[in-house]
């Protein structure tokens, strides 16, 4: 037993290790090893935890290889998910090093399944799921829209999707999975993630309409063109765009037109949601007519000026058939319901139409 207490007492050592710098030179045996002892002392957990004698014995020894007492016996219950933690924490890991922890953490043992929803085991494969999300990877050329460390970041976040949607089988536990990797990340990746693996999934089903059978490229409805798998991962990813307003708004602000009309000509869904953000910032124009030209009526909120509401339309224009309709479509009806002026200055969607068709003659004429 006194060999055991030994061990114990090395525990806050390890923990310490794996927050500093001395983990850069670990390689995979080193960090199975760490991996190993954590579970053993995990092991040592459920074995003694019944036992009160023993239980005290562990704790006081534990606590005597520490200056501050922050550690006592149930932390050695859950020492696999706080080493994992410091290390994902600690950006001098090696990148071998730091993948061999992520297997680890994504594929946890069945002993770690417990009832509480966020426990701390679950934060630890979010937090590696996260970090999956900014390993390198080589993979197929990304659409042009896209960049290739997001392209890698978006494939890896759809491979752990369709995981995530064979395990547990409801969109709701794909939305919650998803949310909790997302928030992981700054904003403005998870923006250009999500768009990333949106477009990346239209990607695949036109590479199987051209290879074959299939609908319409030009289609709108990118729910069931994708297939009945591809439905399964586009739909959390737009729940989670779509089921929040001030999120998808920043969304739209964050990024350039023509990634959001490429998005708008595969989803359906996400094309009216966009046509009326764009309807709601183009009302809070207002015409001056000392500066000749329409402009926010609050400069400090976050909304298009003019010109880029202008460039928007315009890119939506510049889209498929079916969406370029859509759009013109719109755009007449929203004039027809401001009073159907012809004038300019007198309906922001007059003049936007009246710019949007000029564009599309001189297209058409090139």
């Amino acid at each position: 037993m006194e060999a055991v207490l030994e061990q114990v007492e090395q525990l806050p050592a390890l923990l310490a290790v794996s927050r500093s710098t001395m983990v850069r030179d670990w390689d995979s045996l080193t960090l199975d090893r760490a991996l190993e002892w954590a579970r053993y002392f995990q092991h040592l957990h459920d074995r003694f935890r019944t036992r009160p004698r023993l239980r005290e014995a562990l704790g006081r020894r534990l606590r005597r290889g520490q200056p501050s007492h922050l550690l006592g016996f149930p932390h050695l219950g859950r020492c696999p998910q706080l080493l994992g933690l410091a290390l994902l924490e600690n950006r001098a890991l090696p990148p071998a090093a730091c993948r061999r922890l992520i297997h680890s953490l994504l594929q946890p043992s069945g002993a770690e399944a417990g009832p509480e929803p966020y426990s701390l085991a679950l934060l630890a494969r979010r937090k590696a799921a996260s970090r999956l999300l900014a390993l390198p990877c080589g993979l197929p050329r990304p659409p042009k829209e896209l960049e290739p460390q997001v392209q890698a970041e978006a494939q890896l976040l759809l491979s752990r999707l369709r995981e995530e949607g064979q395990e547990t089988e409801l969109a709701a536990g794909q939305l919650r999975w998803l949310s909790g990797v997302l928030e992981q990340l700054p904003q403005s990746r998870a923006f250009e993630v999500v768009a990333g693996a949106l477009l990346l999934l239209r990607q695949g089903s036109g590479a199987e309409q051209a290879g074959g059978g299939g609908r319409d490229s030009n289609s709108l409805d990118g729910n069931q063109a994708s297939g009945a798998g591809d439905e399964c991962v586009a739909g959390p990813l737009l729940s989670w765009l779509l089921g929040d307003a001030g999120r998808f708004s920043a969304f739209c602000l964050f990024l350039p037109g023509s990634c959001l009309a490429s998005l708008a000509g595969h989803y359906s869904q996400f094309s009216r949601s966009y046509l009326e953000l764009l309807t709601g910032w183009g009302s809070h124009l207002l015409y001056d007519p000392l500066q000749g030209r329409w402009v926010k009526s609050c400069l400090d909120k976050a909304e298009l000026s003019w010109e880029e509401l202008r460039e928007r339309f315009s890119c939506l224009c510049r889209g498929s058939a079916p969406l370029r309709g859509q759009t013109q479509a719109a755009l007449k009806l929203l004039k027809a319901q401001d009073g159907d002026f012809k004038a300019c200055g007198l309906s922001v969607w007059t003049d936007l139409l009246v710019e949007i068709e000029e564009y599309l003659r001189k297209e058409a004429e090139r």
